[in-house]
């Protein structure tokens, strides 16, 4: 059963937002002297129910959200401390691609970079099952060798239930989870059920939410709401005032 943090289950809908809560960061030190406030790890679903059009929404939305003026200021004058991050897709059992290796987002010129690799991905699959559990087993893997920062925090996207393998309970029971932050993008249109199954398999740790997307077109705004509450925990306000929130 997912856990929903401190408090409690949040969704996020287009028109629709609860209060952002803000979080106390404490700076914890890189090896090399830098400090990290959060290690971001995108797991983008590739699985057979996302066609090829859908693919190229997702994959598009994901570096064009990430290249919005307003990300770029959260991740580089928002809270102190850097930001890194890392995508993969993940589709069966075994079937998981890394896109974009950890990358301290520090510059302007790191998030060129950033959104370069990812816009010029290939697909890695398409024709294979949705192993959630299997992918979130993939994402510890990889926070666990990526930078030590003070937050950690999978961001998994999908359209569809986990219908291969074991599910995200058992991954959370065996694999380092402690302290590790779930958040979930449902892209509704499939299955109805589909965003309680996220808040209540797949959302885990401090302060967790689910993003909710009306089909893939709207996918890039989406992505750009979770990754700006994601980044810094910035208030409702300073976004409004940033003339792209609606109301």
């Amino acid at each position: 059963m997912g856990q929903h943090g401190e408090y409690g289950p949040l969704v996020t809908r287009p028109m629709v937002r609860g209060a952002v809560s803000a979080l106390c960061l404490t700076l914890w030190p890189l090896a090399a002297g830098a400090e990290c406030r959060l290690a971001l790890l995108l797991a983008l679903d590739v699985s057979a129910s996302v066609d090829e059009t859908e693919y190229t929404l997702q994959r598009d939305g994901l570096a064009a959200a990430l290249n919005r003026p307003l990300i770029r200021r959260a991740i580089l004058e928002g809270a102190p401390g850097e930001v890194a991050i890392a995508v993969y897709e993940w589709s069966g059992r075994y079937h998981q691609t890394i896109v974009l290796d950890w990358t301290m987002l520090d510059s302007h010129g790191a998030i060129d970079g950033a959104v370069a690799t990812i816009a010029r991905t290939q697909r890695s699959y398409s024709n294979w099952p949705t192993a959630l559990g299997y992918s979130l087993g993939f994402g510890a893997g990889m926070l666990s060798r990526g930078p030590e920062c003070l937050r950690q925090v999978i961001d998994v996207s999908g359209d569809g239930i986990n219908n291969e393998g074991f599910g995200p309970e058992l991954a959370y029971a065996n694999f380092p989870f402690d302290e590790v932050t779930v958040n979930g993008l449902v892209v509704e249109g499939r299955d109805a059920a589909l965003v309680d199954y996220y808040l209540n398999e797949v959302m885990r740790g401090p302060a967790s939410f689910v993003e909710i997307a009306l089909g893939f077109d709207d996918f890039e705004d989406s992505m750009v709401r979770k990754l700006f509450r994601e980044i810094n925990g910035l208030s409702v306000g300073w976004l409004q005032e940033d003339g792209w929130f609606p109301g």
